[in-house]
C-alpha cells in the first residue's frame, strides 16, 4: 500500500530515482496482475474446488488483480502527465477514488480470510455458508463506504493539497484510509495468536478423545501462519519511515516499492499454486489426459485390427 508524494521531486537525481521506484511498481504489479489472473483462471476452471474457502481467496484475487491494473493506469497516464495533472479533470480524481477503494477491499479480504479461519477453528460448528454471506458483506461494501467519507472529506476541503492534481498528493485525509488498514493487519494478528493458544491448548489435552486438532485445523494453522505475516509484511515497515535524506530513505523506498506492488504474486503463489488441492487437481487432470489417450490408441490399433481381420489379406501379405 502506497501513499507517495510524486510532485516533491525538485531536482533532476530526484526526478530519476522516484522513476526508478515507480519502474519497480510497474513491473511488480504488471507481474502481480499475470499471476493473479491466471489464479482465478485455474480455480474457475477446476468447479471440484468450489468452498467457502476457495471463494473468499477468490474475492481476494479478484480485489487485488482490480487494484493492480488501476495502479498500473495510474502510474502509465497520471504520475507522468504533468498537463493531466494541472487540469485535475474529474476522470483523474475519479481514478484516485476507485484505486483507493480497491486497496481498501485488498485489506478487507485479507481480514475475511483471517477471520474465517479463525472461526472456523475457534468456533467449529459455525455454518460456513452463513459465515462466508457475512463476509461478502464486508468485503466490498465496507471499503465503499470508506472511501465515500474520505473522497467527500477531499473534495469539500479548502486546503490546495486536497483537492488540486489528481489528488496526488497524501492530502490531510489520508488517515481515513490508513487507520482501516492498520485496524485489519492488527486484527489479523490477533487472530493469528488466538489460533495458536487455541491449538496449544488442544496439544496440552494428550491423546483423549477430540483433543488432538484435527488434520482440517492443522491446515488451518498452517494458512493463517502464511496468511498473516504476508499481511503485516508491509506495514511492519512503514511506520518506521525514515525522515527525509536519511541514508535509509532509499532503502526503505525500494523494499516497500518490492512489498506493496509484489503482494499480489505472494498470495497468488500461496493460495493457488502452492495450494495442495490445486496441484492434486492438476494431477488428476493430467492422469487423466494421459489415460484417456491410451485408451485412444488402444481403440485405434483394436478397430485397425479389426478391420484388417475382416477385409482379408492386404497386398503383399499372405493368407493363413
Amino acid at each position: 500500500m502506497v501513499w507517495s508524494n510524486y510532485t516533491t521531486c525538485i531536482n533532476i537525481e530526484d526526478l530519476n530515482w522516484q522513476q526508478s521506484i515507480n519502474d519497480i511498481y510497474k513491473v511488480g504489479y504488471a507481474i502481480s496482475l499475470v499471476a493473479l489472473l491466471l489464479s482465478l483462471g485455474i480455480l474457475s476452471y477446476f468447479r471440484s474446488l468450489r468452498c467457502a474457502r476457495i471463494t473468499l481467496h477468490m474475492n481476494l484475487f479478484a480485489s487485488f488483480a482490480l487494484n493492480n491494473t488501476l495502479w498500473l493506469i495510474w502510474y502509465r497516464f497520471i504520475v507522468a502527465n504533468t498537463d493531466l495533472l494541472l487540469n485535475n479533470s474529474i476522470i483523474c480524481r475519479l481514478l484516485h477514488v476507485l484505486l483507493h477503494y480497491f486497496l481498501l477491499t485488498n485489506y478487507a479480504w485479507m481480514l475475511c480470510e483471517g477471520f474465517y479461519l479463525h472461526t472456523l477453528l475457534v468456533l467449529a460448528f459455525t455454518s460456513e455458508h452463513r459465515l462466508v454471506n457475512w463476509l461478502m458483506a464486508l468485503g466490498w461494501p465496507v471499503p465503499a463506504l470508506i472511501v465515500t467519507i474520505y473522497a467527500s472529506l477531499r473534495a469539500t476541503s479548502n486546503y490546495p493539497a486536497d483537492t488540486e492534481q489528481c489528488w496526488i498528493n497524501e492530502g490531510n485525509y489520508i488517515s481515513v484510509l490508513v487507520y482501516p488498514v492498520c485496524v485489519s493487519t492488527l486484527l489479523n494478528l490477533l487472530f493469528l495468536f488466538n489460533i495458536l493458544r487455541v491449538l496449544l491448548m488442544k496439544l496440552r489435552a494428550g491423546p483423549a478423545i477430540g483433543s488432538r486438532p484435527s488434520r482440517s485445523m492443522v491446515q488451518a494453522l498452517r494458512a493463517t501462519l502464511l496468511l498473516v505475516p504476508l499481511l503485516g509484511l508491509h506495514y511492519l515497515v512503514i511506520p518506521f519511515r525514515p525522515p527525509k535524506k536519511h541514508p535509509w530513505e532509499h532503502a526503505y523506498e525500494v523494499i516497500s516499492a518490492i512489498t506493496a506492488s509484489f503482494q499480489g504474486l505472494c498470495v497468488a503463489v500461496l493460495f493457488c499454486f502452492c495450494n495442495g488441492e490445486v496441484i492434486a487437481q492438476f494431477k488428476r487432470k493430467w492422469e487423466g489426459t494421459m489415460m484417456m489417450r491410451k485408451r485412444a490408441n488402444s481403440c485405434t490399433a483394436t478397430t485397425v485390427s479389426f478391420i484388417r481381420s475382416t477385409a482379408g489379406p492386404m497386398a503383399g501379405e499372405e493368407k493363413v
